[in-house]
């Protein structure tokens, strides 16, 4: 069975379907390759799941481990490359809330950031440029 039904509604705009819960994401091309921009591109629903990806595997390792990191947001840059169009790169910058956080802890969330499944599961030339603030102490 599909995880995901996407349907394409014309004028460079998608929706997709996700099966079991029946939420909806719809896509539109960027302004700068001859879209509208008025939802997420499908280049910026990649970054996106990589910075989602990333902080859910960081929330699972904070559960192993003891570690609050709830609040904790990402900011992401998308810096697409051309011939071929690509991103080229992905600037993520976590925020964790003020905390103590132990060497240990730091290098557990960062460690788990790098390894998350859609971070190995892109081309190895697109550059992932990783920033973390642990509540202003970095």
């Amino acid at each position: 069975m599909a995880t995901i039904q996407t349907t394409y509604l014309g004028e460079l705009r998608t929706e997709a379907t996700h099966v079991l819960s029946g939420n909806k994401v719809i896509t539109d091309a960027p302004l700068d390759n001859k879209g509208k921009g008025e939802a997420f591109s499908p280049s910026d629903l990649l970054t996106s799941a990589l910075g989602s990806c990333m902080l859910t595997i960081m929330g699972i390792a904070a559960q192993e481990h003891n570690i609050n990191m709830d609040g904790t947001t990402c900011s992401i840059t998308k810096i697409m490359a051309s011939d071929p169009r690509r991103v080229g790169e992905i600037q993520i910058t976590f925020n964790l809330p003020q905390g103590d956080y132990s060497e240990k802890d730091k290098l557990i969330l960062k460690r788990s950031a790098e390894n998350c499944p859609v971070a190995k599961s892109v081309h190895p030339d697109l550059i992932q440029n990783l920033v973390f603030n642990f509540g202003g102490n970095e």
